[in-house]
């Protein structure tokens, strides 16, 4: 299980016009080539220009995480890839470099740089089919913007299509990705009876622009009422049901302590414009035996509960290390009968570059919170136990705060830490609760 690769063509600017001309095909030889000698002052000038935070993941980190995970596991059944496949302040960087593109260039290379993060994956894993959502940053116009029915989306929709390995699924994602990236693939043996469903949830997103600036609400609609056929479609049929999206519908925890709105009276931050698809999770919770997510690039999980039982819903950490954490993948052991998540290990990089680069075991999920599964009924026991630990000392919780922060070490990882400590309840309310009236009730129970 992959997320928030963010790939950087950037990042020897030098190399952007011989890329811009070339297929993505050809990309690897570019960029294995040695560096210009300007690389270092060019992508600071760059990043001084767009002003840019930190660094994504430049083409070594990509190869060394591409190596990690085949050793960690060469043949998986399949590959999850929950959104963001693009460097941030994509369309800066790009118009910075190229002063005269046209719209059209700009989605050209922007899906040239999905089509080349696929092939590599690809490339790696031949064998092994490839599913893709895209992100935020996933765009062929800019940050939070697109269109249904784009050029990208139809581009990105022939780039999945060829890593599915299955006609029935690649016919499957032309015919449906490019309205507004949504699709549905069955998965592989050994599952039986098990769909995946994939959301492009940018749509849904508060941040979310047409292309030319207008909000398009008729996008989100059209998504939603999408999946409720979809999994009403797989309710009749007696299917198992797993959705993918990038953004977790629910509350933003670090947003809302960070502007003081984790306090009695004061309104979450949430996530995405409305809780239409947390209420769709919540409605088919029946149906649905996992939710996959990115997008904050931390190591998180989120519970979304209603009478008809729990979906438990893992947050992805990212490959990039752009907010400050070490790169990291996810290696996932399934339960095919079941449909579910029986177990997990998180992977982490030594370092931030992919050069001189080391990846080890992080934590296995059974052993660091004493749980069977990772099913809904586990989700919602661990959820319980976080909430009943007000203070956030219980072991389980404190696996939580340590993991949270992912590849950190030694007395930096332990102030953070520390720091997520005092502002437990925050977090655990976020995970159990993904309705904004559920979670100010959750972090500010009425008194008696």
């Amino acid at each position: 299980m992959l997320s928030d690769i963010h790939f950087d063509p950037f990042h020897d600017p030098g190399k952007f016009t011989q890329l811009n001309a070339s297929p993505a095909s050809a990309w690897d030889a570019i960029f294995a080539a040695p560096d210009t000698p300007t690389q270092a002052a060019d992508f600071a000038a760059l990043g001084k220009t767009c002003k840019t935070k930190g660094i994504d993941t430049p083409y070594p980190l990509l190869v060394s995480s591409l190596h990690a995970e085949q050793d960690a596991q060469p043949k998986p059944v399949f590959i999850t890839v929950s959104g963001d496949l693009m460097a941030h302040k994509f369309d800066c960087r790009y118009k910075t470099l190229a002063p005269k593109s046209t719209e059209a260039d700009y989605s050209a290379f922007a899906a040239k740089t999905v089509e080349f993060v696929a092939l590599s994956l690809h490339k790696t894993f031949a064998t092994s089919p490839i599913y893709f959502a895209l992100g935020n940053n996933d765009s062929g116009c800019e940050d939070y913007r697109e269109d249904a029915g784009s050029s990208y989306l139809k581009a990105d929709a022939a780039s999945f299509a060829a890593d599915a390995l299955s006609k029935p699924n690649s016919e499957s994602i032309l015919k449906d990705f490019p309205a507004v990236g949504d699709d549905g693939v069955l998965l592989p043996a050994p599952f039986k009876h098990t769909r995946l469903l994939v959301v492009q949830d940018i749509f849904e997103s508060k941040k979310y622009l047409a292309c030319n600036g207008d909000k398009n609400e008729s996008a989100e609609k059209q998504q939603i009422d999408w999946l409720r056929t979809q999994l009403t479609a797989a309710r009749a049929a007696h299917e198992n049901v797993w959705v993918m999206a990038h953004i977790p519908p629910g509350i933003d925890p670090y947003t809302t302590f960070t502007n003081k709105q984790n306090t009695c009276g004061g309104e979450p931050e949430m996530f995405l414009d409305s809780e239409d698809f947390a209420n769709t999770l919540t409605d088919f919770a029946d149906v649905i035996k996992l939710a996959l997510f990115g997008h904050t690039h931390m190591d998180e999980m989120r519970v979304y509960t209603s009478a008809k039982g729990s979906v438990p819903g893992k947050l992805v950490p990212s490959i990039s290390p752009v907010n400050g954490n070490n790169p990291a993948f996810t290696i996932a052991q399934i339960d095919a009968p079941a449909a579910t998540l029986k177990d997990y290990t998180v992977y982490a990089a030594s370092n931030q570059t992919g050069i001189d680069t080391r990846w080890a075991e992080e934590y296995i999920y059974s052993k660091a919170y004493a749980m069977p599964d990772f099913s809904g009924a586990s989700a919602a026991q661990l959820s319980a136990g976080f909430l009943a630990d007000a203070v956030g000392a219980s072991d389980t919780s404190h696996a939580y705060q340590r993991f949270y922060f992912v590849g950190g070490t030694g007395m930096a990882a332990n102030v953070k830490a520390a720091a997520m400590q005092t502002v437990w309840p925050t977090y655990a309310c976020s995970i159990a609760q993904a309705h904004k009236d559920g979670f100010k009730a959750c972090l500010c129970p009425a008194k008696p």
